[in-house]
């Protein structure tokens, strides 16, 4: 996480020939590359960062891995035996490994020694035959001797709904953790620096607008580069499991993803670098933040929620703070014609450039107000 004193330290030593300063200045570029540099630096060298980042590799690489083994195990045959005659209703269950045995009492064996789950043995109820188990009866034989009328579908789904909330939850909580964890440390880094009067010394030697885009920047740098290991965690776990098909499906949709992940991270970090400056103490962090993760949850719920709705998800696929997550999901199932995705980002880059503009002229105009919160309509409005 980065600190306030790091930051304006790192700045004030780096003032000097070579920096375009002038006058003790930074020239904007110079200043925001600084400014950038220094919340790029004091993050990764955080053991904290750090260790939130392996662990979270690993328990991708992990998941991945568990999900697979799991998976296999549910397709594999359950052992059963049967008696005699009982074996024809059995014949056609492919998700079964059958045992011909020929009494009930060598089935009771088998079941009880563990070499079978259960046994199918005849009894003179209605049915014809009944289930031994230990202690529960496996699903996949119930199921096989379970009577089930035919189903015709009219227009059946190319992808089932499972998938589609797996593809939506993978790519919305890459977007969401990175953009949130970020913007935290955005705002928490912010209000410490009101707080201490350290954006005094800051905004002493470099522009207000540079220190929020070296902010934004250097957070966006630590999101994207955070995102991007997650991805190469998850096509490493794809390819240790097999599931190299998956991966091949995979592999365009992420590149389009990082692509709106970038325009995305910068739109609501400038928001939340905005909401930060409104206040000084971080108690009073709460009421600026909890609408700024409003807009990434919101969206992220929708997808998630709504990831069988072509309608739905053709709309959050141009609303920028839902289309970095809904338009990647709608390429992956191939719902996307190749011109929506260009349209979809022309659009987040405009609202993007609009966000900025307008988080710079609240951040400006409210850094040094110290005290109580201020108000939204004062951010804008003062000169």
């Amino acid at each position: 996480m980065t600190t306030s004193g790091s930051t304006s330290s790192g700045i004030t030593r780096s003032l000097g020939p070579g920096t375009g300063a002038q006058d003790g200045r930074l020239s904007t570029w110079g200043a925001t590359l600084l400014v950038a540099e220094r919340e790029i630096l004091s993050q990764i060298r955080s053991k904290a960062f750090i260790i939130s980042t392996v662990i979270t590799l690993v328990l991708v690489i992990g998941g991945i891995v568990l999900s697979n083994v799991l998976g296999s195990r549910a397709a594999d045959a359950t052992p059963v035996a049967v008696v005699g005659s009982a074996a024809s209703s059995l014949a056609a269950a492919d998700t079964l490994d059958v045992t011909e045995v020929a009494t009930a009492a060598e089935a009771e064996e088998l079941v009880r020694s563990g070499e079978v789950d259960a046994a199918l043995v005849p009894s003179d109820d209605a049915v014809g035959f009944s289930i031994l188990a230990l202690d529960e009866a496996p699903e996949g034989l119930v199921s096989a001797l379970s009577a089930s009328p035919a189903v015709e579908l009219l227009e059946p789904s190319e992808t089932p709904s499972g998938l589609r909330t797996l593809i939506g939850l993978a790519f919305g909580l890459v977007f969401m953790l990175a953009v949130l964890g970020s913007g935290a440390t955005i705002m928490q880094n912010t209000v410490q620096e009101k707080q201490s009067r350290i954006v005094e010394i800051l905004l002493a030697a470099v522009p207000a607008r540079a220190l929020l885009a070296g902010k934004i920047l250097g957070n966006s740098v630590i999101g994207v580069g955070t995102a991007a290991a997650i991805a190469a965690a998850s096509a490493l776990g794809l390819a240790i499991t097999g599931q190299t098909e998956l991966l091949d499906l995979l592999s365009a949709p992420l590149i389009w993803f990082v692509v709106f992940f970038v325009f995305g991270f910068v739109l609501v970090a400038s928001v939340f670098a905005a909401g930060a400056a409104l206040v000084s103490r971080q108690e009073d962090t709460g009421s600026v933040m909890t609408p700024a993760m409003m807009l990434v949850m919101v969206p992220y719920f929708g997808v998630v929620l709504f990831g069988d709705n072509p309608l739905v998800m053709t709309i959050l696929s141009y609303v920028p703070f839902s289309a970095p997550v809904a338009m990647p999901v709608r390429l992956f199932f191939g719902e996307a014609d190749w011109w929506e995705p260009l349209l979809s980002l022309g659009l987040l880059v405009v609202a993007t450039a609009a966000v900025m503009a307008v988080a710079s002229r609240i951040y400006t105009n409210s850094l040094l107000r110290m005290g109580s919160r201020v108000r939204l309509r004062d951010a804008l409005t003062a000169s």
